[in-house]
């Protein structure tokens, strides 16, 4: 069984007598640790199906079954708990609180679920984005790479089915960009399913899979040989 299994699925927005097709009878299937890049131009689809995929919007038509259940049968507030406690997001503005600390910044999705001991997961998901030596700081006092790492290990605290990376590398350089990906090369190695969203093929190279989008529709799907990263444990936690 699948985790995600999406069929013919469709998308449309209507505006007065405008209808807008954005996602055109998409059908494929993520396993459970796969580690997809969605790619495709801008107007492709690629958002629109990310949004559906985890929860924030509801297909048109078509069938989406999690963990093999059709989701079509979700009421809003079974969906709000999914979002909580299967999926955790990584988003290119970072979307972090400001005027508050790394550790409370990363404690805030287990306010809205059953978890215990905050401090605790929050420090754990921190060290292991190599973060432990800036719990204390505030968001405003550290840079964007670690600002990102930070919002991964939010994403990590309610241990999450799979966890969606909305184009992660979008407000870094080069280099702050390539440890996010080593990052997330990692945790797929310990077994999380990951689905990243993408215009850029160096950032897409780091998944096992890439999933084309164009004008709504699949265009390919492909496995890709996985890259060798050279950015070294050390360098993770500088």
């Amino acid at each position: 069984m699948s985790l995600i299994s999406v069929k013919d699925l469709k998308k449309n927005y209507v505006n007065e007598d405008v209808v807008t097709h954005v996602l055109r009878g998409v059908t494929f299937n993520v396993d459970q640790g796969e580690f997809v890049a969605i790619m495709g131009p801008s107007g492709s689809g690629k958002s629109t199906l990310m949004h559906i995929l985890s929860f924030l919007d509801r297909p048109t038509d078509g069938q989406y079954e999690f963990k093999g259940k059709d989701t079509r049968e979700f009421p809003d507030e079974y969906l709000a708990s999914l979002r909580n406690e299967e999926v955790g997001f990584v988003f290119q503005s970072f979307n972090l609180l400001p005027r508050t600390t790394v550790l409370d910044n990363v404690k805030l999705p287990l306010q809205y679920g059953k978890k215990k001991n905050h401090d605790q997961i929050a420090r754990g998901a921190l060290e292991a984005v190599g973060l432990s030596h800036r719990l204390d700081y505030y968001t405003n006092q550290i840079s964007g790479g670690e600002k990102q790492r930070v919002a991964i290990a939010r994403a990590l605290v309610c241990d999450p089915a799979v966890i969606f990376a909305d184009e992660p590398t979008g407000n870094l350089d080069s280099k702050s960009g390539n440890v996010i990906m080593s990052i997330l090369q990692s945790l797929n190695n310990q077994g999380r399913t990951i689905i990243l969203v993408t215009h850029e093929m160096d950032t897409a190279n780091h998944a096992k899979r890439i999933v084309r989008l164009k004008d709504g529709a699949i265009i390919a799907d492909e496995l890709i040989s996985r890259r060798t990263i050279a950015t070294s444990d050390k360098e993770l936690v500088k």
